[in-house]
């Protein structure tokens, strides 16, 4: 199997990004941009086949490329994001994503943003949240039915994204942040918690065997280890002031 993972360039404008839950600080955008090339030289070092989206410098937030889009193996939902300055996003990665997959699209008044879909198997939780609306819900659960997925919706509080909350780290295992999401909603799934002192560290990126980590959560990726995974730590420091992490930077699509 080959995995591509699209990611895009960091904006010289990534400062002005929208911010829900953080307090605006300064963004380095060298460190930034480093510490971007360091995850994209990861997820090559773990298979991945990585392909630039065009950049858009007006574009403060386009580095977060999870956002624009939902790739299933047959279908790719592109999103209409909840922050109305993100829409123009879209139209790259929807060309860029065209070659590989039918597209079907999420419209007015539908909001969704990918960081709040977790696949795990068959089913894909989407988070009810400040991006994420009803009508978007809706969209692609009629999108996500014809393809076998079965769509179940959840309340996020407290983070901007589901992702921020709970990822899969195995096809029985999920990474939760319990304060942030209700755990009884993934009965099915065995849970590792998030360490108590790092709240924001529940978004792992699962690419096979192999598990993308902040590098700013070793409390929790001692977990992780010591339930077998391998983890690998990335530093997206700089991105996290924008409320970035690391499934945020990628789009992966199985070929």
């Amino acid at each position: 199997m080959t995995i591509l993972a699209f990611t895009r360039a960091v904006s010289s404008r990534i400062a002005q990004c929208e911010l829900t839950h953080l307090a605006r600080e300064p963004i380095d955008v060298e460190r930034a941009r480093a510490q971007h090339a360091a995850y994209e030289h990861l997820l090559s070092d773990l298979g991945c086949s990585v392909q630039r989206v065009a950049g858009a410098e007006e574009q403060a937030d386009a580095v977060f490329i999870e956002d624009t889009a939902v790739v299933l193996p047959t279908i790719a939902v592109m999103t209409r994001p909840g922050a109305q300055s993100r829409r123009a996003e879209v139209d790259a990665v929807a060309a860029a994503l065209a070659a590989y997959r039918p597209l079907a699209f999420i419209t007015a008044p539908g909001t969704l943003d990918g960081g709040d879909v977790l696949r795990a198997g068959r089913t894909l939780f989407v988070g009810r949240s400040t991006r994420t609306n009803d009508a978007g819900i809706a969209q692609l659960r009629a999108f996500a039915a014809p393809q076998g997925f079965t769509v179940s919706q959840i309340d996020v509080g407290g983070a901007l994204h589901l992702k921020s909350a709970v990822t899969e780290v195995n096809a029985n295992t999920l990474l939760v942040n319990s304060a942030w999401v209700d755990v009884r909603q993934f009965r099915e799934w065995q849970i590792i918690d998030v360490d108590p002192e790092e709240p924001a560290a529940a978004n792992v990126l699962r690419i096979g065997n192999a598990l993308v980590h902040g590098v700013a959560y070793p409390r929790t990726r001692a977990r992780l280890e010591a339930a077998g995974c391998r983890v690998h730590a990335v530093d997206v420091s700089e991105l996290a002031k924008a409320e970035g992490a690391v499934t945020c930077c990628s789009v992966l699509v199985e070929l």
